[in-house]
């Protein structure tokens, strides 16, 4: 087989030459092998919109092609991502300037669009409620760091490009500074521990991250601060941002995240989500140079299971 393809605007042009081989097959079932990436359906619908030629001439889909022939096809651009647009998602600002906004994520809404979500998400909360947003990424607008989905608590996002990139500058150099807490499964041996394992894609379960040789670098302080029968409520402070990063250190610990639906057990407790809150956060205002802290209260849902787990185990608290 000889190809040969050239980039045009606004579409892409290609050309195969079909071997003896791979002759004597249906056009569509050819292409969808040979155009990597392209399902039988989508070769299908460009034969049918004439985007394909055998010979010159627009074929059919059940053309069996034959050594030498000449198939000319066209692909167009892929579709531009879509911008994310302004919801009315209510989100809480702790404070805001011209420079930056400080949010307090509630659980269960995504950080940006993703694949396969464009709608609900922060950024298009903060786009209603902020309105002006950084666009170093037009798709992420204004996010430096992320949150798990279903994790709460503290962010800081960027309303200028400059703010971002000073902002993004503080995280490399681990200038900003998270806190969270973490109730925990288990009596941890320890009162605190640092945790410097190195953290990447699971080899099979590519949605789960773990402890692995070759990963990215990864530490994070765990500390405890109440000791609660089977659970234990710790401190977790993160030195680098990796992907699931405190829930994949506490699994390695022995200890996961109480709630946890992918590193532990879903739904223990009666949590309906894992009990991780982004409490506390610290950094350097990007244009006047003045430190900035902030807090933020457990929400509702993980106060009512530390509540009940003091109720009935309570005294042991443990002081920093």
């Amino acid at each position: 087989m000889e190809r040969t393809g050239t980039q045009t605007e606004p579409a892409t042009q290609l050309t195969i030459t079909v071997d003896a081989q791979r002759a004597g097959q249906r056009l569509d079932r050819y292409l969808a092998a040979e155009l990597a990436g392209l399902s039988r359906s989508h070769v299908k619908r460009l034969v049918l919109e004439g985007r394909v030629k055998v010979g010159g001439r627009p074929a059919r889909p059940s053309h069996e092609v034959r050594p030498g022939e000449v198939v000319e096809v066209e692909l167009p651009p892929p579709a531009p991502p879509p911008q994310p647009v302004p919801e009315a998602i209510p989100l809480t600002v702790v404070y805001e300037d011209g420079d930056v906004a400080v949010v307090d994520k509630p659980a269960g809404i995504a950080v940006h669009p993703g694949a396969g979500r464009t709608r609900g998400t922060l950024v298009n909360a903060l786009l209603a409620t902020v309105g002006t947003l950084s666009r170093l990424d037009p798709l992420r607008p204004g996010i430096v760091h992320r949150l798990d989905k279903d994790t709460s608590g503290l962010m800081v996002v960027a309303k200028t490009d400059e703010a971002h990139a000073a902002l993004a500058d503080q995280i490399r150099r681990r200038a900003v500074q998270r806190w969270y807490l973490a109730l925990v499964r288990g009596q941890p041996a320890w009162n605190q521990r640092r945790v410097e394992a190195p953290i990447g894609r699971h080899p099979v379960h590519r949605r789960r991250m773990v402890v692995r040789p070759g990963g990215r670098e990864a530490t994070t302080d765990f500390a405890v601060r109440e000791r609660l029968g089977a659970y234990t409520l710790v401190e977790a402070k993160l030195h680098t941002g990796r992907t699931h990063q405190i829930r994949v250190h506490a699994r390695y610990l022995g200890h996961p995240v109480a709630g946890d639906p992918v590193y532990g057990r879903r739904g223990e407790l009666g949590l309906s989500r894992q009990f991780l809150h982004a409490w506390r956060l610290a950094f350097t205002h990007p244009r006047t140079g003045a430190p900035l802290e902030f807090r933020s209260p457990l929400p509702e849902d993980l106060r009512e299971v530390l509540d009940a787990l003091r109720r009935t185990h309570g005294g042991g608290r443990v002081e920093p």
